[in-house]
């Protein structure tokens, strides 16, 4: 475990260059150990690694309890999580490189790059007898900006917030990504089948739509969406341990998976969602599924959100432009959209969670700043104006309520933060 000193840093602002100086109370930090160790005292977790980078270095980088519980395997920094939904910004990064070449506009129909696309309809009605319903066509298709924003209509199985969408998808196979088997193209293809919870651009849903940028990623660059992110992102970021499938001689270091049944935590054994195998990192036939199927590292992660704060340069190298970046983060969500599943201020950018000044009363996190998690309890935010990175890592299979571990540990540090 590694102490840091008192970080200061002087930033320069206004066209007078007046300076701000920015504390973290260093010794207070201690706040963080105690909150980790309590929800491991409770069992509302096995095991935390947490990092948080100020400036580009390390306030704070932490492992507590355990990788295993059933082994008593000690959680290392080094430990590999899956990281599900933070899949998507890197999928979404992606899809911003290769707009920057020209390969799509971001209002275009998918139907232009996957056909199956074009016969999409939206759900009209439904028999929950049999699952059976009827469709209507869409007033327009979806464009590659209803799937960066999660505003296509499309939903997820097993986690949709309607009812009607989980029978209808589970009753096709539709597969959530989470170590579903497969091969991407075929699950694309048959998603493009499915009917649309409403009329594209309606409303946020938070939905497939990222594993269907995976597919278009593949088809602009000629790659599959691992090699792309091998060539294209991981090896300029230096990113040593993020992967779809875990080669073996790192299959160790993955954390389990942990379950509180009747108010005790234990290791989980069974089958996940969809029933699929809980060590699907370890497999090698699970899809490349752009929304969910990566595992990575607290560290590994960070570089990635590092290149997203420096926007789009990582120690010297540019990997995307300054003024795609800053499109990334612009709120893509009209006032006239539902938002479906979030707070009516929910604010979303072409890939992530945003605060602006609508939403910031919701949040400790400074205006500009954006966000995500994974379904298995992993969180990260980025604030730009303080200069800061958080990660808060931990494995629990269904956690009791998903976005709160993040806001602990946020409270918990930027109550440390003063000017």
């Amino acid at each position: 475990m590694t102490k840091y000193p008192l970080v200061l840093t002087m930033a320069l602002t206004g066209l007078n260059l007046q300076a701000q100086t920015t504390v973290i109370r260093s010794e207070k930090l201690h706040r963080i150990d105690s909150l980790a160790q309590q929800l491991i005292k409770t069992q509302q977790t096995a095991g935390i690694n947490i990092l948080i980078l100020k400036d580009g270095k390390p306030v704070y980088d932490k492992a507590f309890g355990y990788a295993d519980l059933e082994t008593k395997k000690v959680m290392q920094t080094n430990h590999i999580f899956r990281i599900a939904s933070q899949t998507k910004a890197i999928t979404s990064l992606a899809v911003m490189m290769l707009w920057e070449q020209g390969h799509f506009l971001l209002d275009e129909p998918v139907s232009k790059y996957i056909p199956e696309f074009k016969k999409t309809k939206v759900l009209k009605s439904f028999n929950p007898a049999d699952s059976s319903y009827t469709s209507v066509a869409p007033i327009r298709e979806i464009t590659i900006r209803d799937l960066l924003r999660h505003t296509s209509g499309l939903s997820y199985p097993v986690f949709s917030i309607d009812e009607r969408m989980n029978a209808i998808y589970a009753k096709a196979g539709v597969s959530t990504g989470l170590g579903s088997k497969g091969v991407l193209k075929e699950r694309i293809a048959l998603l493009a089948r499915q009917p649309l919870l409403h009329e594209p651009g309606a409303a946020f849903t938070y939905g497939l739509n990222t594993d269907v940028l995976g597919r278009l990623v593949e088809i602009w660059s000629g790659m599959p969406l691992d090699e792309f992110f091998r060539t294209r992102i991981f090896g300029p970021l230096e990113m040593e341990d993020t992967y779809f499938h875990l080669p073996k001689e790192k299959q160790d270091r993955l954390v389990a998976l942990h379950e509180k049944t009747k108010g005790k935590l234990n290791k989980h054994k069974g089958l996940i969602y969809e029933g699929n195998a809980a060590d699907y990192p370890v497999t090698n036939d699970i899809y490349l599924s752009g929304g969910a199927g990566l595992s990575s590292t607290i560290y590994d992660y960070s570089k990635f959100l590092q290149l997203v704060l420096n926007k789009g340069v990582y120690h010297g190298k540019r990997l995307i432009g300054q003024k795609t970046v800053e499109l990334m983060l612009r709120n893509q969500l009209t006032k006239n959209m539902k938002i479906n599943g979030e707070n009516e201020d929910f604010q979303f950018g072409l890939g992530w969670g945003l605060v602006n000044e609508r939403n910031s009363y919701l949040h400790p996190l400074s205006p500009g700043s954006f966000f995500w998690g994974g379904a298995f309890n992993t969180h990260y935010w980025v604030d730009p104006k303080e200069q800061l990175i958080g990660l808060v890592f931990t494995q629990e299979y269904m956690p009791e309520s998903y976005w709160d571990l993040g806001y602990l540990f946020k409270n918990a540090f930027y109550s440390l933060i003063e000017d």
